[in-house]
């Protein structure tokens, strides 16, 4: 018997001598976002109508002329949302929305019945093709998922006449899984699909080969499309959409490789929002495009606009590190980059004269400008900066290393600030800022004086004892002095069960406990943060400790806490 591995070699598909290496993309695809559906059901928090509707307008301000919408058949909200679009009259001449539905007639018909009255659109039709699923998920045979897609197809036609939308409304249909499934099978499936949907303009009837898990190498995919479009009768009449995800962080390359092969549309999302590690990022993909001297089609001079209004919907930060979007893609924090990148900058018309071309600077492949942004010697604190900038300039400017969880609140008090008074801030009024919000913050409790000792409980089990930390606190909690005792297995702790078990002054959870020594001398301040959640509302409030005793810092910070919770 032959021994089982855990992971099978993918064996590569090689075709003739894989043409569409030597080739060279000239010309954008058409570009399909799917961040409404594909995108919009894999957030920890979907989005709702209000959200879905900012988010299409912004599509459509991209450039988008394709943009698939929702699942009318899977909610009220999906239905209501395409039924929105299409009676308020929301959607751009030149913009077709898309919708998707699996195969099932209470589906489609159901699909269909959300189009009605739309002047053009496209249905989406989707069918898993691979035996993976075939067989281990829905049981069944090729012959039974071909006569699935047939069947499916013909309900469309059927719904599409009788709604009168025929001829206003383009087909899609997707073999799901196309990477994963028999190739010649697939083929098989796409011709009597497009057989049964009959005639078409090349743009209304769209064969999409998603890579719905990315299981092989970019160059496979592209090998696969390349095999697809030799072998399949109706390419005249047929578009060939590609849709890759980014399971093995390979979407982008393999949609561009795809391209090359002779796909001629993209599926994907900005970001790259979607299932597990996402769609392709269309995003990256388009500018990428354009940094090769390739004009995308779509517009994202406005990165700043187009990044807040995606966090704001989705609920999700673009990281620092995001290729064209992200806080820090333009910046430099080494010597040596920060010093050619001043030079290149500097010396442009020459660089233009050498290598002919607008745009040709150490270290930046594209004019930052091109996104609304600029080139950043360092962090710049104003109103359009992002948290982790302002961290940066905390931890390298002044040795401050706050929790990742206090960095949305740091972030709101320098922004209030900037929203206020409008420029640039100084790191000298960014400490400011900080210590005036977070350290040591007065307010109903107030230390007066902090005593530790540390006592030896004995476990009844054990002949050792565990080391328990005892303290004494003299405050004033709403202008009463009181003295409170406390035990824990440490400072913090036991100042917490003082404060909340013995005493009952305030009744909070503590979640977060940091601290951290500012300097190596012997004089060094040390640094706490502590967070606590209030019991009444379940909020999260984060106060600062600053003081040459580490305990005491630590007991400053949940003071501070515990005043701001207030």
């Amino acid at each position: 018997m032959t021994k089982c591995v855990k992971y099978a070699k993918v064996k590569p598909v090689r075709i003739g001598k894989h043409n569409w290496i030597d080739r060279e993309l000239t010309a954008p695809p058409v570009w399909c976002s799917v961040d409404l559906r594909d995108g919009n059901q894999a957030l920890p928090m979907p989005m709702n109508p209000q959200k879905k509707l900012e988010y299409f307008k912004l599509l459509c301000a991209v450039g988008f002329k394709e943009i698939e919408v929702s699942f009318p058949s899977a909610s009220q909200d999906d239905f209501d949302f395409v039924r929105d679009l299409v009676e308020k009259n929301a959607i751009p001449d030149d913009v077709r929305i898309s919708v998707l539905t699996q195969a099932r007639e209470n589906l489609i018909k159901r699909t269909v019945e959300s189009l009605k009255g739309l002047e053009r659109g496209i249905l989406h039709l989707y069918v898993a093709t691979s035996d993976l699923h075939s067989i281990l998920v829905f049981n069944k045979n090729h012959q039974e998922v071909l006569d699935m897609a047939v069947n499916g197809t013909k309900l469309v036609v059927k719904y599409l006449k009788e709604a009168g939308l025929w001829g206003k409304i383009g087909y899609e249909f997707s073999p799901e899984e196309y990477t994963d499934s028999d190739m010649d099978f697939v083929i098989e499936i796409c011709k009597a699909v497009k057989e049964a949907w009959g005639p078409s303009a090349k743009r209304d009837f769209i064969i999409n080969l998603p890579q719905t898990v990315e299981r092989r190498a970019p160059f496979h995919y592209a090998d696969m499309v390349e095999y697809f479009i030799e072998n399949y009768p109706y390419m005249d009449e047929t578009t060939v959409s590609v849709h890759s995800h980014n399971d093995q962080g390979c979407a982008v390359a393999s949609s561009e490789m795809t391209l090359l092969a002779g796909a001629e549309r993209v599926e994907g999302t900005l970001l790259g929002h979607g299932e597990r590690t996402g769609n392709v990022d269309i995003l990256v993909m388009a500018l990428n495009l354009l940094s090769r001297g390739i004009d995308p089609g779509l517009d994202f001079s406005d990165m700043p606009h187009i990044i807040s209004t995606i966090e704001r919907a989705t609920n999700i930060e673009v990281h620092e590190r995001h290729p064209y979007a992200g806080q820090l893609a333009f910046t430099a924090f080494s010597g040596s980059h920060q010093d050619a990148i001043r030079k290149g900058l500097d010396s442009k018309d020459k660089a233009r004269e050498l290598f002919n071309v607008e745009w040709k600077v150490p270290y930046l492949h594209l004019d930052p400008a091109d996104v609304g942004r600029k080139y950043e010697k360092l962090i710049r604190i104003n109103s359009q900066s992002g948290k982790g900038g302002v961290a940066y300039v905390l931890e390298h400017e002044f040795g401050i290393y706050p929790p990742k969880g206090i960095h949305p609140f740091i972030g709101a008090e320098v922004q209030k600030y900037a929203d206020a008074h409008g420029g640039e801030l100084d790191s000298a009024k960014l400490i400011e800022l900080f210590n005036n919000a977070f350290v040591n913050r007065t307010g109903a409790f107030e230390l007066k004086k902090y005593s530790r000792i540390n006592v030896v409980e004995q476990a009844q089990d054990k002949a050792d004892g565990t080391e328990m930390v005892s303290v004494k606190l003299a405050l004033v909690f709403n202008g009463q002095e009181m003295e409170i005792e406390g035990i824990g297995n440490g400072p913090i702790s036991a100042t917490v069960h003082a404060i909340r078990d013995n005493a009952k002054l305030y009744d909070f959870v503590l979640e977060d406990f940091s601290e951290r020594t500012m300097g190596s001398n012997a004089d060094a301040e040390a640094m706490a943060f502590v967070g606590v959640r209030r019991k009444s509302d379940n909020a999260l409030i984060y106060g600062a400790g600053r003081h040459h005793n580490i305990d005491q810092a630590a007991v400053l910070a949940l003071f501070s806490a515990l005043n701001l919770a207030q």
